[in-house]
C-alpha cells in the first residue's frame, strides 16, 4: 500500500465520518422540532420551526407571532426550554445534545449586542494595558465573548461561579 493509498483511505473515512456526524445532528434537530412543536401546541402558540446544522450542533429556531413569553427576562425562558430540549433529545437518542434553541431571533440579536461589546472590551483593554471584568452572563453570552475576543487576538477567561459568572479580557 502506497503513501497516496493511505492518504485516500483516511480521506474517505473523514468523509464518511463527516456524513455521519451530520444526519445525528439532523436527527438530533428532528427530534428537539418534534417536541417543541407539541410544546406549542400544548401552550396554544403560533410559530413555525426551521432546523439547521452550524458548525457541529444542531440549531432550532422557532419564528413567527408573538413569542416573546417563550423567551421571558434577559431569555431566562429561552435557556429552560433549550434544557428541556436536550433532555427531550438525550432521552429519544442517548447521546448528550449541544443543541443550539433560538426564539424570534433572541440570540441573534444577543449574539450581535455581546460582538459589539466584546469589540468595544478589546479596544478598552488594549488601550489600558489593564484587564476588564465584564457584568455576569449565561454559558451561550459568554462563549461569545471569548470567540470574540479570540478572534481579536486577545485572550479570556470566566471567573465566579454561576449564575454570577463572567468573563475577564486579558491584556496580551
Amino acid at each position: 500500500m502506497t503513501t497516496q493509498d493511505v492518504s485516500e483511505t483516511v480521506a474517505e473515512a473523514a468523509e464518511v465520518t463527516d456524513e455521519a456526524r451530520l444526519k445525528l445532528l439532523e436527527q438530533e434537530g428532528d427530534i428537539a422540532a418534534d417536541y417543541l412543536e407539541e410544546l406549542l401546541d400544548i401552550a396554544d402558540l403560533d410559530g413555525d420551526l426551521d432546523m439547521d446544522v452550524e458548525g457541529d450542533r444542531a440549531a432550532v429556531s422557532i419564528v413567527g407571532g408573538d413569542l416573546q413569553q417563550l423567551v421571558g427576562r434577559h431569555g431566562e425562558v429561552l435557556d429552560a426550554l433549550q434544557e428541556l430540549t436536550r433532555l427531550a433529545v438525550y432521552r429519544e437518542t442517548g447521546e448528550r445534545s449541544r443543541l443550539m434553541l433560538d426564539i424570534g431571533g433572541y440570540r441573534a440579536d444577543r449574539r450581535s449586542t455581546l460582538m459589539a461589546l466584546a469589540e468595544e472590551t478589546v479596544a478598552k483593554v488594549k488601550e489600558s494595558g489593564a484587564p476588564v471584568s465584564l457584568k455576569p452572563m449565561s454559558p451561550f453570552e459568554r462563549k461569545v465573548v471569548h470567540d470574540a475576543v479570540a478572534a481579536a487576538g486577545l485572550t479570556s477567561e470566566s471567573s465566579g461561579v454561576e449564575p454570577r459568572r463572567y468573563v475577564v479580557v486579558l491584556p496580551d
